[in-house]
């Protein structure tokens, strides 16, 4: 009886413990390199290898970007025992060596596969062979995991199941990998995606490279995802995001200007900077995982101003984990508050209009007592005693603001 109890006390604490240890895995939310956007299934050793080189030289790494992501189509099948291999043309070295590579380079590798037999691009994945496949994984030196949907049941509860099975084979694996939950959002993983070991889950369809899309849909087979619309659907579940566990827009388009790919999809025609620039303050103010996916080894000044500036990096990396909440929405305009370690604070104003126009408001109005000083992130412009804010924005541009309020104790988070 009580030798009984006491495996059963072992398993429970077990859970608890694995449990606990994968709620640890992203403290801030991850950043990297996706290669789908740009690449799609063609991706080969050779383009990662390129990636990794670019980041370390265009500073990226030196910026905080530490994770490339191999999206779909790195697969070629399985061998006579089962085990999940790569494709020998694309990545002829085998993926052990490219993980070498880009560990070298102070970079972690993230992999794909898909909670069904076949991915969405029709390549071998992992369900039924989850343990299998994590064993893989590990032994290859894998670093993350993104896991994807297609081709699988439409029910919470079977999505669910099919997590679960993924991130305790991942456990047992014995190597410490992210799991990124794909599903898009329909079965509203930040109620549940913590609970089953994600580390950060979609909460809408594929993300196009546009500002908006022409309806209301948020499912990418009804008219694709702009940065808008991820904003509209991330915006009001704020308080599912933070230690560990982050809500994920989806990719940054910021540096893509229409490249014909996935990302051109559905209306996909490009943004312009101010647009891409906003695309990265909301991002950020909003605690989102920060893929680039863009040609990194060819980017222009504009783009990588906007992914290196260390300031807006700063506000998705604070350590106190809180997502910023939408205070204000009406008559073309968005606010957003996002408190931050050491007692300070970030505003986002967005100019959703399609003219520039002038902002005002009293900080006490956003729940802000006293007076402030005001860093503005983009033009490094300093304003002291502030009591309210007086902004001209420009059509679709996000003025940020980083606040500190000299007379409030400065208390560091204890993460």
């Amino acid at each position: 009886m009580f030798r009984r109890l006491f495996f059963i006390i072992i398993a429970v604490l077990s859970i608890v413990n694995s449990k606990a240890q994968r709620n640890k895995l992203a403290p801030t939310p991850p950043m990297g390199y996706m290669t789908w956007n740009f690449y799609a299934d063609q991706i080969t050793e050779k383009d990662v290898r390129t990636i990794a080189d670019a980041m370390v030289a265009n500073g990226l790494v030196d910026a905080g970007y530490n994770y490339i992501f191999i999206d779909d189509g790195w697969q070629g099948g399985r061998d006579k025992k089962n085990n999940i291999i790569p494709d020998p043309v694309k990545f002829p070295s085998g993926i052990k060596a490219l993980v070498d590579y880009v560990h070298l380079k102070g970079l972690k590798l993230g992999i794909y596969s898909d909670a069904a037999p076949l991915t969405c691009a029709g390549y071998t994945a992992s369900y039924h062979f989850e343990e299998q496949d994590a064993g893989t994984f590990a032994g290859w030196g894998i670093d993350y995991l993104k896991y994807d949907y297609c081709n699988a049941p439409p029910d919470m509860e079977t999505a669910k199941i099919r997590y679960k099975s993924i991130a305790d084979a991942l456990t047992h694996s014995g190597r410490n990998m992210v799991l990124g939950i794909c599903e898009w959002g329909d079965r509203q993983p930040w109620l549940w995606g913590r609970s089953v070991g994600g580390s950060l889950w979609r909460i809408a369809g594929d993300i196009r490279d546009k500002w908006s899309s022409e309806n209301d849909s948020l499912n990418i087979e009804k008219g694709g995802v702009g940065i808008m619309d991820a904003i509209r659907a991330d915006a009001d579940i704020a308080g599912f995001a933070g230690d560990g566990g982050w809500n994920d827009p989806d990719m940054l388009m910021v540096g893509l200007y229409g490249h014909k790919g996935p990302s051109s999809d559905l209306g996909g025609i490009g943004c312009t900077d101010v647009e891409y620039q906003s695309n990265m303050s909301l991002w950020c103010l909003l605690a989102a995982p920060l893929m680039v996916s863009c040609d990194v080894a060819n980017m222009n000044e504009a783009t990588k101003r906007i992914l290196t500036n260390k300031n807006i990096l700063a506000i998705d990396q604070d350590k106190l984990g809180k997502q910023a909440v939408r205070k204000i929405n009406n008559n073309g305009w968005q606010v957003f508050v996002k408190p931050l370690e050491n007692n300070e604070t970030a505003i986002g104003i967005l100019n959703t209009g399609k003219k520039a126009g002038k902002f005002e408001t009293d900080l006490a109005t956003l729940g802000l007592e006293g007076k402030y000083t005001t860093l503005n992130i983009w033009n490094n412009e300093i304003k002291k005693n502030q009591k309210k804010l007086s902004y001209t924005v420009g059509s679709h541009e996000t003025v940020v603001l980083r606040l500190n309020n000299p007379d409030m104790p400065k208390v560091m988070s204890t993460k």
